[in-house]
């Protein structure tokens, strides 16, 4: 997939993934990377400026047999965003798909 495309889609993609339940990070690159090929490298970020924005919440769980894992959590400013990004999302696609047919 070409790297422009991606790079504007992954935010929204790592913000669904939340939305739907707490994950912890390498879950959501995992999950993401079943469909679109992405590293850690990419989605930490996204994960940092969510949270730094107000938009994700984190919380540590232990783990059996390794370190503690940092879940994140979508807060209600969190859901209002996605949800505004999602409309603006399938409004872009609707209007570049009647530009390019």
């Amino acid at each position: 997939m070409n790297t422009q495309f991606r790079k504007g889609a992954l935010e929204l993609c790592v913000m669904a993934m939340i939305y739907k339940k707490d994950m912890y990070g390498y879950e959501i690159v995992q999950n993401i990377s079943a469909s679109i090929e992405v590293n850690e490298g990419t989605i930490y970020p996204i994960l940092r400026r969510l949270t730094k924005d107000g938009y994700f919440e984190t919380y540590m769980v232990d783990s059996r047999g390794g370190p503690a894992r940092k879940y994140y959590a979508i807060t209600e400013l969190g859901k209002e965003y996605f949800e505004l990004q999602k409309k603006e999302w399938y409004s872009f696609i609707k209007e570049v798909g009647a530009l390019i047919e």
